[in-house]
This record gives structure tokens, sequence and C-alpha cells, in this order.
């Protein structure tokens, strides 16, 4: 009777109960999983999008319903059936939940540390590993005999060997820890036997499932790209635990209980056994990376599971030893998820799987494409696995075949990178921002008009430059010994450098040093996510905007169109080609700076910048100050920035430089231009703070330049005006209202800290008609639409009295006084989203181009 179950109390037959149970557990575990997982994604990017503050206890809390939602009945499943199988189902689901709750409690983590999540990540599937290892070993999975290292291989007197009895490989040389064994190979010569984790040469399991998780990261290594050294370096580490934990979890004694039977019946095994790993590897990849890392493994991981049955199923061959067929299970398992979940760990970041970029083809659809390629390669290496491997007249699979089909799998992923990939590192960067900054005290009052400013613009840029220079002469030499690639600033005292989370606690450490952000770099696509245009008809006369502020009456009665004044753009780009802009550009050496690509000419594939600057100044009935010139910067790329980048602008336009020319030593502020339309703002998950750009326009404004800034399109919500540079006392801060005169519910509204009153003016930003790449247009909504309007009507005041140019103060008083009356909006009638009053809401009103031009002439 050696070859029935070991506890015949406990029997695989009976009613059909337990089966129905555990299908309707295992559907119910996967809606659960898929849900929370979306749901948790989608709200993060909600709260991005209205510009709210990420919710810390968010993942926390859905890592515990799903463990209660699903571990609740994965428990009764595992204690209540008779069923062997059944109860280690339920046992196997219950563990999963468990270690997805553990792991998603890592996403209280900034997604702008990724490092530290991926460090944190890697120890805390490891400690699961080591915690479910030690719960298996207090209540086994109960299994027919063999269930510890697997079935007996055939025979009824097999059940008397040490290892069936459950003693494993005590009296093995090798599970001693004496060494390896020896044993003859399939041409009869001495083999030494490797353990499981060990430098010794792989079997043919472990290798066919290294090939499979090489050809799963195929679709990564071309479509996604790595980031820097460190963070390549923590996401194998975490890939690699978590390859550990799935090992831990998908043992011997699991698969045992689907291989019963005298040989085991391998279509079982793959199908009903795959199917319950499946779901178990659902729960891990729902916790193996940050919010939005985690969704293409939901695709890609489960399916894996079939072919996890299908390699356990080939090490358990008749004249297979149940110690070695564990190992090469264990191994296999490790390498297949390790190599799984290194793709959307290591090549893709997760800050920028967000739906702010989803409608074109950028990370969110490239990662999309990656994930839907994987999901059929594992489905068909299941397939091939399973008819290959896990047929009962199967042999024991070649070492030789199966180290070529890891071999070639390798080179294949290395061609697919370094060809149609993008190979190289893409890493953070790190703003390191100084203790001493400028002082723009006393500045020079000068002449009125445009020498005056000239000349206080020459002398904050010569300030600004001599502080840098001297604060940063020790910290740059320590940071170029350690070739960490610095790039110095002037207009905020700062420097970039390329480091991980090291690099910033010694910089941090430093006393020149007042705190250090993460600087975000974008990870390149691999292909141009694609020129935006519009389909709205070329405009036939001043559009509807223009008429509402007045500035066709400025041209037709006041004859003022902004001649002689230079209006700079800091954007997605400027397409220069366009008929309204193209006679505007101002020309030269200097006129034109991009910092991402390094452009020469004026281009633009978002659409928003060339967009603004049209509201600005393009000609055709577009643009409030038709006349003007305009200069352009490059701060946004796919709609995303950075401190250093938004920098980078800003001092080129206080003293722009020629094309290659050094910021420090060939600034020319007496070409600057005078007005500034900034329609960005940078949020935290960007990499600013609140103050890191306070001393830019601190010094713009000292320099008697114009800046105007979007309030940003996160209302009805009080208190919204909150990232840089809108908030700040310095610059005239735009919110928006459509045709009625209503301010839009998109447009933020304040207080904001310290008690300036924001926003200052609004202006028409629903459906505003401009200009677009091609020669097109574009109706558009947002605060970013009505900004570069009010920046043209401060280019027509100082068009028509030049002696206003530099005088900040003047100017923004005159836009204030001249404003007429909003209709405020709010969220609710509740009083506590009035904002504090209406002022907060609505400012002084929207603007008035041909009051405050005429106000500007007396």
């Amino acid at each position: 009777m050696h070859g029935q179950p070991a506890h015949p109390e406990v029997s695989d037959r009976g009613s059909p109960w337990p089966v129905v149970a555990a299908v309707l557990v295992g559907c119910w575990t996967v809606a659960i999983t898929v849900a929370t997982q979306t749901g948790g994604w989608v709200t993060d990017q909600v709260l991005l999008g209205f510009g709210r503050d990420r919710v810390g206890w968010l993942w926390p809390v859905l890592g515990l319903a799903t463990v209660v939602l699903v571990g609740t009945p994965a428990l009764l499943l595992a204690v209540l059936p008779r069923s062997t199988t059944v109860r280690a189902t339920g046992r196997l689901w219950l563990l999963g939940a468990l270690a997805l709750g553990v792991l998603t409690l890592l996403r209280v983590v900034p997604p702008v540390h990724h490092e530290a999540y991926l460090a944190a990540l890697a120890g805390a599937a490891l400690l699961t590993a080591l915690a479910v290892r030690w719960s298996t070993r207090r209540w086994a999975y109960p299994g027919p005999a063999g269930a510890v290292d697997g079935p007996a291989p055939t025979g009824d007197d097999d059940a008397t060997r040490p290892e069936a009895a459950g003693q494993g490989d005590a009296t093995r040389p090798e599970a001693d820890g004496q060494g390896d064994a020896t044993r003859p190979d399939a041409d009869g010569n001495p083999e030494r036997v490797g353990r499981q984790w060990g430098l010794r040469r792989l079997g043919p399991v472990p290798l066919l499932a290294i090939a499979a998780g090489l050809a799963l990261l195929l679709p990564w290594a071309w479509l996604g790209a790595l980031g820097g050294l460190l963070e390549t370096a923590l996401a194998l580490l975490a890939a690699a635990a978590l390859g550990v934990l799935a090992a831990t979890l998908l043992d011997a004694s699991f698969w045992s209980g689907f291989a019963v039977g005298r040989p085991p019946r391998p279509a079982r095994l793959v199908l009903v056994g795959g199917l319950v790993a499946g779901v178990a590897l659902l729960l891990l990849a729902a916790g193996s990376g940050q919010s939005g890392a985690q969704l293409p493994a939901l695709l890609t991981l489960p399916p894996t599971g079939f072919a996890l049955a299908a390699l356990w199923a080939a090490t358990w061959r008749p004249t297979a030893d149940p110690a070695d067929a564990t190992r090469a299970g264990r191994a296999a398992t490790g390498w297949l998820v390790g190599l799984a979940a290194l793709g959307p760990l290591a090549f893709t970041d997760p800050e920028e799987i967000t739906l702010l970029l989803v409608g074109t083809r950028d990370v969110p659809f490239w990662v999309a494409a990656a994930a839907g390629t994987g999901l059929a390669v594992a489905v068909l290496v299941a397939i091939g696995y399973a008819v290959l491997l896990a047929r009962p007249t199967a042999g024991t699979p070649s070492r030789r075949v199966a180290a070529v089909a890891a071999m070639v799998l390798l080179v294949a992923f290395g061609v697919v990178d370094l060809g149609p990939g993008q190979p190289g590192l893409y890493g953070e960067r790190l703003l390191v921002v100084l203790r001493a900054q400028a002082d723009l005290s006393g500045l020079p009052t000068g002449a009125p008009g445009r020498a005056g400013r000239d000349a206080r613009a020459a002398e904050v840029y010569r300030r600004l430059v001599t502080t840098a220079e001297q604060s940063q002469a020790d910290l740059l030499r320590g940071l170029t010994r350690l070739r960490l690639d610095p790039v110095s600033y002037y207009l905020v005292n700062a420097v970039e450098v390329d480091g991980g989370p090291a690099v910033r606690a010694w910089l941090a450490r430093r006393p020149e040093v007042a705190r250090v952000l993460v600087s975000q770099r974008l990870r390149p696509l691999p292909a141009p996510a694609g020129q935006s245009r519009g389909s709205a008809p070329p405009p036939s006369g001043p559009e509807w905007n223009i008429r509402q502020i007045g500035a066709d009456r400025v041209w037709s009665q006041l004859g003022v169109t902004g001649t002689g004044i230079v209006v700079g753009s800091s954007d997605s780009g400027v397409d220069g080609t366009h008929p309204a802009l193209r006679a505007g550009f101002r020309g030269g050496d200097d006129s034109w700076y991009d910092p991402w690509d390094g452009s020469r000419n004026p281009t633009d594939k978002g659409g928003h910048g060339t967009h603004t600057v049209g509201s600005a100044v393009g000609r055709d009935g577009i643009g409030v100050a038709p006349d003007a010139q305009w200069v352009g910067c490059v701060n946004l790329d796919r709609n995303l920035g950075n401190p250093a980048h938004y920098l980078d602008c800003l001092q080129f336009m206080l003293a722009p430089f020629p094309t290659g020319g050094d910021p420090f030593t060939d600034g020319r502020p007496e070409r600057a231009p005078q007005v500034l339309t900034n329609s960005w703002g940078c949020p935290p998950i960007e990499g600013c703070d609140r103050g890191v750009l306070r001393p830019a326009t601190a010094a713009l404004d000292a320099a008697g330049i114009f800046v105007v800034a979007a309030a940003g399109n996160t209302g009805p919500w009080c208190a919204s005006i909150d990232d840089p540079p809108a908030p700040y006392a310095d610059v005239l801060t735009v919110g928006a209202v459509d045709a009625q005169r209503r301010v839009a519910e998109f447009s933020s509204r304040g207080p904001v800290p310290g008690g300036t009153g924001k926003p200052d003016v609004l202006a028409p930003g629903v459906g505003v008609v401009s200009a677009m790449p091609g020669g097109t247009y574009a109706a558009l909504d947002g605060t970013s639409m009505a900004t570069p309007q009010v920046a043209g009507v401060v280019a027509l005041m100082w068009s028509a009295n030049p002696a206003l140019v530099g005088d900040v103060s003047r100017t923004r008083q005159i836009l204030r006084d001249t404003a007429t009356a909003a209709t405020p909006t709010y969220r609710s009638s509740n009083p506590s989203d009035a904002c504090g009053g209406p002022s907060n809401v609505t400012g002084a009103g929207q603007v008035d181009a041909f009051a405050a031009v005429r106000a500007a002439q007396r």
C-alpha cells in the first residue's frame, strides 16, 4: 500500500464542490486584484491631473483590502475541503495575497525616489520568501507521498526511500554539505551534480527557463530603455528577489499536488497546476513595481505559470532523482519569473506611465505594446513547452539544445537592445541648490525705458554670475573629480549632477548646500511621438478672445500692434515656419535655445508652445500683439520637464547667448526679451519644490523683465495655485474665463502661502483658436491659452509707451486697475469651497487690453 496517499483521511476524490469553490475563488481573486491595481493607478493619475498631492495611504489601504478580500476565501479553501489539491491551492493563494499586501506597502515611497523603492522591493521580497519558507516548514502542503521533494518516480517500493518519506536528501553527500556527488551522464561518463543556486553548470530545465525569460524580455529591450546604473542594478536585484519568492511559493510540494499518479499525469499538471500558479503569479505581479509599472506585469507574468508547470513536468521523469528534480524546478521558477519581472521594473520609469501622455505615441503606448507582445510571447512559450516537455512520451530535455536556445535568446536580446532598441543608461540627475544666493538689492534705477532696463539686466547678470562662480568652485572640483558631469547655473545658484541616493546624501551634508532635488530625465522612445497638428479652419479675422479683451480695438483705434517689443516663450518649442509666426521671429544666433535636443532652428512637436506664442504675437487675428517679435526656448519635452531645464530657459531669457555658447561668459542681457510668457508649472513629480525657482523669478523681476505665468488647470479646488512659478509674488499669475466671462472650472485658485493674492488677472482660456505645427490651427482650453494673451497685452502697453519698459510694478498695477469684472465659479456651495473670497478665484478680473493701453499712454 505504499502507493497510496500518506494521509488516507484526506482524499482527492469525492464531491466536486471543492473544485467549484476553487474555481470561484480563483475568478474572485483575479477580479479583485485587477480592479484594485488599475483603480489605484487611475486614482493616482486623477490626483496628478488635478494637481493634488499624492495620497500616501492609498496603496497600503488597497493592499490591506486585497489581503482581506482575497485572503479570506483563500484561507477557507486552505482548511475546509478534504481535497489535498484544493487545500494546496488555497494555501498558495493565501500566501500570495499576504505577499501582495507586504509588497504594496512599499508604494508609500514617492515615485521620484525610484532607487529607494527598488531597494526596498528587493529586501521585502527576500524577507517574504524567508517567511514563506518558515511557514511551509511549520505547515506543509497536505500533498501525497513524496510531497516535500516531488512525487515518487515509479513503483510501490519508492515510498520507502528517505526522500519519499519526507526526509529529504539527508543521506546524499551534496545534501550534507559534503560537496557534489558524481553519477553517470547520458554517455556513461561521471558528471558532477551541482547545487540549485551554485556556480555549477545549469541543467536543461533551468536553461529552458532562462531562454523563456529572455524571450519575454525581448519586447522591453526593443521598446523600452534603462534608467541609471544604480537604478538598473537595483531593478536586477529586485527582479531576482521576486524570482526567489516565486520559487519559494511554487515549490515541489505545491506542484506534487497536481502530479498524482504513477507516473504523474503531465496534462493535469500543466493545465490545472499552471492555472493555479498563474493566479498566484498575478498576485505577485500586482506587488512588483511602483504605481503603473505593475500593470504590464499583470499581463505578462500570469501566463508563465503554464510554462513553469511544463518545466516542472520535465523534471519528473521515471529515472529522475527527486532531489535533483526539485532543485531544477526551483531554479527554473526563479529564472523565469525573475526575467519576466525584470522588463517592467528596469525598462520603464513609472512616472512616465501616466495619463498625461495618453493620446500620443508616448511611453503609455509603448508600455502597452511591450506588455501585449510579452503576453503573446508568454502564451506561445507556454504552449510550446507544454507540447514539447509535458507529453507522457517526452524524454529528458537535451542540455545541449537547451543551452543553444538560451544562448540564441541572449544574443537576440543584445542585438535587439543595440539595434532597434535604445541602448545606454538614462538615469535621473540631481539639482544641488546652494545656500549662497546673489544679493540683488540696491540696483541702480537708471533711465526710464529700454536703456534703463538693459542696464539693470546687465548688473543683475554680473552679480548672479559672480556669486555662482565664487561659491561653486570647491564643489565643482569635487564633482568633476568624481566624474559626476556637473552643469552650473547662476539664475538660481545651483549645480546639476549625476548621482543616486548615495551621492545625494553626500551632497546634502556639505555645508554650502541648501538642499538636493531630483531632476527628472525622460527615457527615449523607440520612435518619435509624432507632431501634433490642429484641425480648426484658419481664422478669417480677429478671434473671439481677441475681441473680448479689446485687443482689436487697440490695433484699429490706437494704432498699437506691439512693434519694438520682444516676447520670450519657454515651452515645448515653436514651429518657426508657421505662416502666422514666421515673420515675427527675431532671428540672429541668440533667439532660440533647445537644451533637450539641441535643435538649431525653431521647431515644435508637441504643439503647446506654438499655440501659446500664436496667442501672444501671432498674425492673422490669433495674437494680441501681432507686430511684436518672439524668441523661444524648449523647456518641455513630451509635455514633461525638470527644474534644470526650466532654469536653462529662464537663464537664456535673462541673457541670451549664441548657439553653443557658455551662459556664464557669453550671455547678452541687452538682448533679453522684455516680456516672458510661461504656460507651465513644475510639480513635485518633476523634481521641484515650492521655492526652487523663487530666486530665478526674483532676478528676472529685478532686471525689469515682465514675467507672466499660468495659474494651472487644477481647479475648482481652492489653494490649487501651488506649482512654481505661479504662486510667486513677482510673477503675474493668469487664470482663465470662457466666452461668458465666467471663470473656467479648471482654472486654479488661491489662496497661496504668504498672503499674496492669486490669480492676478484672467483672460479667455476656453476654446481659444491659435497656431499649431505644420501651418494648422486648433482650439484648446487651459490657463496656458490665457497666459500668452496677457503677455501680449503687456507688449501692447510697452509698445504704446516705451518709457514704461522695465517698470514691472507700475505695469502690474495698471493691468489690475483696468481689469473688468468676471463671474466666479466654485466647486460647491459649501463655504469651505469659497476659497476665502471671490478675489482668490477671479483676481482683479478679466484683463482689458484697450483700457490698459490707454492707461499706459497717460
